[in-house]
């Protein structure tokens, strides 16, 4: 819910005007008086709002879009760098392990 103002309170004045046969009849049977307050529509929301919204999202989609393309930039550097280096150094051991990282050419 929203906090709403309350209407501007005029000194002394505690309501607004109420009919004097209103106010002696609820007097004479104890009646409640009910006073109803016309509450105004909310504000729209302006165009300039929405516009911030649709940046922040294009900006975030545009940014997310630039890491998958540098991720994917590096993987294929990498590949193309073992590729590279086991083609040149043959079979590499460690420990026992022997690893192959290229297939010879004979």
């Amino acid at each position: 819910m929203r906090h709403r103002q309350p209407p501007p309170v005029i000194p002394g004045v505690l309501a607004p005007h109420i009919p004097a046969d209103t106010y002696r009849r609820a007097q004479e049977t104890g009646q409640p008086i009910i006073l109803l307050h016309p509450v105004p529509a909310p504000p729209r929301r302006t165009a300039r709002s929405y516009f911030i919204g649709v940046a922040v999202v294009t900006a975030a989609c545009v940014g997310g879009m630039g890491l998958v393309v540098a991720f994917l930039a590096l993987l294929d550097v990498a590949a193309h760098t073992a590729a590279v280096i086991g083609g040149a150094a043959g079979p590499i051991g460690v420990g026992g392990i022997t690893l192959r990282l290229a297939r010879t050419k004979t």
